[in-house]
């Protein structure tokens, strides 16, 4: 080859290497100016950084003392996180902030998949840390009295967990993104048209949106079916999060959350980069965590491609009504029965592959659990989720198996402000 043909083809491959550096600089600054963009937008959430000194992990506490319990609830879970998701209910004039809402979320990186586990909010459990007396009280009063902390550190040393990362929001921050993603279908009954019209009213008065009730429809329009599909903007999203009237109660209450929860999350999969900036916008100002820049890029991209897998209560065993809680623990309350089992079922759930030996704290608290109460492990009932309707179930075998409302009398015109408080005027639900 001549030297100027030679030339010519140091010229053609100096013009192709040059435009793959255009391309690969191209794609780094489009990177680098996404990078830029989210962390302007994470810099609008309200950072915590924990305290370490109140914050106590299940494997740290069983394993610390001389000669520890032998139990090791660090097991093997590599590619497993879990998260605390948290609802607090910050309507005016309640400034006890207890947790409304109480979401364990396991996310498995090995089989990109995603497990809801609520924590009902009047489950019977100690709030207190490793060191103190037990103080067993509802759940949800431990982040009132201790902030994240005590939180994190009721669900570890009760469940046998390590869960250190956690998001705290205001219910009208879900109203914010069901808006912001164009409203959600959901399927409701009469009854929770009814019951959801009825959380509508304060609901919007605190998103400062106008009341804008579901015209109810009569039940011929059901044609026998239990349920019809609704479209529900964000502040209707909420009230419906919000309905415990129903059979079922809290238990139903909290399947309703996490139906809330799973159909955003599916939304916001497809959802553009306008939407996406706009729920940012909207949200992340009323969004607490101890969650860094990095950790949260890290997990967006696996998220909006991994599937919900379980949404499931804790606990599934349990004795619950005033009639049978009041007189053994003064409170109208869930109580675990036994809590021991419950956590080895709930371990089973999310780490099947581990094999699990309950802690002596889990231990300890569940035999304390029966020694007050009386619910022993002789007498423990099988596992349920009351108040789950079966696929296919019509509306007239629902009502026929109490499985709609459990009030006494109810009616468009009811007004539900605040459903009850605790005997300490301090812990509001």
């Amino acid at each position: 080859m001549s030297r100027s043909g030679r030339r010519q083809k140091k010229k053609k491959n100096r013009k192709a290497l040059f435009a793959v550096e255009m391309v690969i600089l191209a794609l780094l600054t489009a990177v680098l100016l996404v990078c830029i963009w989210a962390t302007q937008k994470f810099n609008l959430l309200n950072r915590r950084e924990l305290d370490e000194d109140r914050l106590f992990t299940a494997n740290e506490v069983n394993n610390s003392s001389e000669g520890g319990d032998g139990n090791d609830t660090s097991s093997d879970l590599s590619g497993i996180e879990l998260f605390a998701l948290v609802g607090i209910d910050y309507r005016s004039g309640n400034e006890a902030q207890n947790s409304d809402t109480l979401i364990i979320a396991c996310v498995n990186h090995n089989a990109k998949t995603i497990q809801l586990v609520s924590v009902y909010r009047d489950t019977y459990l100690n709030i207190n840390g490793p060191y103190e007396d037990y103080y067993f009280t509802k759940c949800n009063a431990a982040y009132n009295q201790g902030g994240a902390e005590q939180m994190l550190t009721m669900l570890n040393l009760n469940l046998d967990l390590d869960i250190t990362q956690y998001v705290t929001v205001d219910f009208t921050a879900v109203a914010d993104v069901v808006d912001a993603l164009g409203g959600i279908d959901v399927e409701l009954t009469r009854e929770e048209v009814i019951h959801l019209n009825n959380h509508l009213q304060e609901t919007s008065e605190v998103c400062g949106v106008a009341y804008d009730p579901i015209e109810l429809p009569d039940q011929s329009v059901f044609d026998g079916a239990i349920v019809q599909t609704f479209h529900l903007d964000g502040p209707k999203a909420v009230a419906y999060s919000r309905i415990r009237q129903t059979a079922g109660d809290d238990f139903r209450r909290t399947a309703r959350q996490r139906n809330v929860l799973n159909k955003i999350f599916e939304k916001a999969k497809t959802a553009g980069l306008g939407t996406l900036d706009s729920i940012m916008n909207a949200v992340f100002p009323q969004v607490e965590t101890n969650l860094s820049n990095t950790k949260i890029l890290s997990l967006i991209q696996p998220l909006l491609s991994y599937t919900i897998t379980t949404e499931e209560g804790f606990p599934t065993r349990y004795q619950s009504g005033s009639e049978l809680t009041v007189p053994v623990t003064g409170e109208d309350c869930i109580v675990p029965h036994t809590l021991e089992q419950n956590v080895i079922e709930l371990h089973q759930l999310l780490f099947p592959d581990e094999e699990y030996t309950p802690s002596d704290t889990v231990v300890e608290y569940s035999q304390y659990l029966e020694w007050e109460t009386g619910f022993t492990e002789d007498t423990m009932p099988d596992a349920t989720d009351y108040g789950a309707l079966e696929e296919g179930v019509t509306y007239e075998e629902a009502e026929a198996q109490g499985l709609l409302d459990n009030s006494d009398s109810y009616s468009e015109d009811d007004y539900y402000e605040d459903e009850s408080y605790y005997e300490d005027e301090s812990y509001y639900y």
